[in-house]
C-alpha cells in the first residue's frame, strides 16, 4: 500500500458531506443532485487537422460527429490498455474542447507530429445536474424553454444568473442529468442560483463521500479507482513524467490497496473491453492500439459486472473492530475515502477469477457492491464467487458474492425529457 501525501482525502470533491451521505446519495434516484466536477482538465483543440490528429489517439469513430455532439473518447497505448478518456465536444468544424486528462496526452502525441493543430488550457467549471427532477430545476433557473429538445451527449445552451453557459446532457449517475460547463470566473454565482432554484425540486449538494457511489451503481469505471493508466511502460517515460509532473497530489494516478497482489503495474491496466466500453471501440480508422483491440474484441477474455457482497460476510469485518486480538483491514462507508485503487482478489475455488474494485455501499439497495473485471467463463449473472478482504501478507475475510449485470442500476440516462 503506498500512503497519499495529507490533505489527498476529499480533496477533489469539496465538502465530506452537506446533509450526510445517507441522504445525499438518494438524490440522483429520488430527486436530484448538483455536484462540483471542476478539478477536471479542458483543453482547447483547434486546427485544420485536429480531427485527424485525434483520430490517431481514439477508438472511437469519428466518421460522423456532428456540431455540438460529445463523445466518450478512449485513448489506448500499443497493447490496448487505456491510457486515458474523456469527454469531447464538437463545437465547430475545427474546434474540439477534451475534459478530463486525455488532453495532456493529445498534446503530448501532437508535439511528436506535424499536424496543423493547437492545443491549449482551457479553465471552466464542471457542475454537475443529475436525477428525475433536474430538467425542472434547469428549466426555472433559467427560463429555457427548449432544453427538453436536448438529445443525448448533446450540448444546449442556457443562460443562469446572466451568464450564457453549456449545458452537455450526460448523466453520470445513470439518471436523466446535464453537465454544466462555462468559464471558472461564473462558477459561484451559477452553483448558487442553482441551488436557490432546486430546493422546492429536492436538491442536494453532493458531498466526496458519495460522489463516486453514483459511478459504482451506474458502472461508470473510473482512473485511479478501477485502473491504473496505462504509462507506466518504458515506451511512455516521457509522457508519463510531463504527466505527473502536472498533476495535483489527489491525481496521481497510483495508490493502490487491497487483496489483488500485482506481480507488475501493468496487472492493474485495463483495456476499453474489459471496462466495459467495448461498443466504443471502431475499426474505421488506425488508431494506437487498434491491432491488440481488433483481436481482444473478437475473443474477449475478461468483462466488466457488479458484484453483490453477503450481507452477512461484510457484518464480520466490521464486528471484527470491536474484538481483542486484531481485526480485518477498516471498511470505510460508503467507500474508501483515501483515494486509493483499493484491487481485491476474487476467487472460484482456488482460481483466481476476477480483481473486484470501487466497493461501496448503496444505502438505496442497502447493499454492499463492487465492480469486477472477471473472467468471462465466470461472468454469468447468478454466478457465486468469493472475494478476498484484506491485504497480502495480513488478515484477510473471504466474503461470498454474486454476479450481477452491469449497471447495476438500470440505465435511465436516455430516458425521454418531455416525459421527465
Amino acid at each position: 500500500m503506498r500512503t497519499p501525501p495529507e490533505g489527498y482525502a476529499w480533496s477533489r470533491f469539496g465538502q465530506p458531506e452537506y446533509t450526510d451521505w445517507l441522504d445525499e446519495s438518494l438524490s440522483w434516484k429520488q430527486t436530484c443532485y448538483i455536484g462540483d466536477w471542476s478539478f477536471l482538465w479542458q483543453h482547447r483543440i483547434t486546427g485544420p487537422d485536429a480531427l485527424r490528429m485525434l483520430g490517431d489517439i481514439t477508438v472511437n469513430s469519428f466518421a460522423t460527429f456532428e456540431l455540438g455532439q460529445s463523445k466518450h473518447a478512449i485513448h489506448t497505448n500499443k497493447d490496448g490498455k487505456v491510457i486515458h478518456e474523456g469527454v469531447l465536444t464538437r463545437f465547430g468544424d475545427e474546434e474540439f474542447v477534451l475534459h478530463g486528462r486525455g488532453g495532456f496526452w493529445a498534446d503530448h502525441y501532437l508535439r511528436q507530429t506535424t499536424y496543423d493543430a493547437k492545443i491549449v488550457r482551457e479553465d471552466w467549471f464542471v457542475l454537475q445536474v443529475s436525477g428525475p427532477n433536474s430538467v425542472q430545476v434547469l428549466e426555472k433557473v433559467s427560463g429555457h424553454s427548449n432544453l427538453r429538445e436536448t438529445a443525448f451527449m448533446r450540448i444546449n445552451t442556457l443562460t443562469v444568473a446572466g451568464h450564457e453557459i453549456w449545458a452537455l446532457r450526460q448523466g453520470m449517475a445513470g439518471e436523466i442529468g446535464f453537465e454544466l460547463q462555462g468559464p471558472m470566473a461564473f462558477k459561484e454565482e451559477v452553483y448558487n442560483a442553482i441551488v436557490e432554484a432546486g430546493q422546492e425540486f429536492g436538491i442536494r449538494k453532493l458531498g466526496a463521500r458519495t460522489t463516486m457511489i453514483n459511478h459504482l451503481e451506474a458502472c461508470f469505471p473510473t482512473i485511479a479507482t478501477d485502473y491504473i493508466p496505462a504509462i507506466f511502460d518504458a515506451d511512455l517515460a516521457d509522457y508519463r513524467a510531463e504527466f505527473t509532473a502536472s498533476m495535483p497530489a489527489f491525481a496521481q494516478p497510483a495508490y493502490i490497496a487491497g487483496s489483488y497482489d500485482g506481480a507488475e503495474i501493468s496487472d492493474y491496466y485495463r483495456s476499453p473491453v474489459e471496462l466495459g466500453w467495448g461498443r466504443n471501440i471502431k475499426f474505421d480508422h488506425d488508431f494506437v492500439g487498434r491491432e491488440a483491440l481488433e483481436a481482444e474484441k473478437a475473443y474477449p477474455r475478461r468483462a466488466m459486472r457488479t458484484l453483490v457482497w453477503n450481507s452477512e460476510d461484510v457484518l464480520v469485518i466490521f464486528a471484527s473492530l470491536f474484538q481483542q486480538g486484531g481485526h480485518y483491514p477498516f471498511m470505510d462507508m460508503p467507500r474508501d475515502q483515501r483515494g486509493f485503487m483499493w484491487a481485491d482478489k476474487v476467487t472460484v475455488g482456488d482460481s483466481l477469477v476476477g480483481v473486484a474494485t470501487s466497493r461501496g455501499y448503496s444505502y438505496y439497495y442497502r447493499q454492499m457492491l463492487s465492480l469486477c473485471t472477471i473472467d468471462v467463463a465466470h461472468s454469468e449473472p447468478g454466478t457465486e464467487v468469493v472475494v478476498h478482504w484484506g491485504e497480502p501478507g495480513g488478515p484477510q475475510k473471504a466474503v461470498r458474492a454474486t454476479i450481477a449485470a452491469a449497471p447495476y442500476k438500470p440505465d435511465r440516462r436516455r430516458a425521454d425529457l418531455h416525459q421527465a
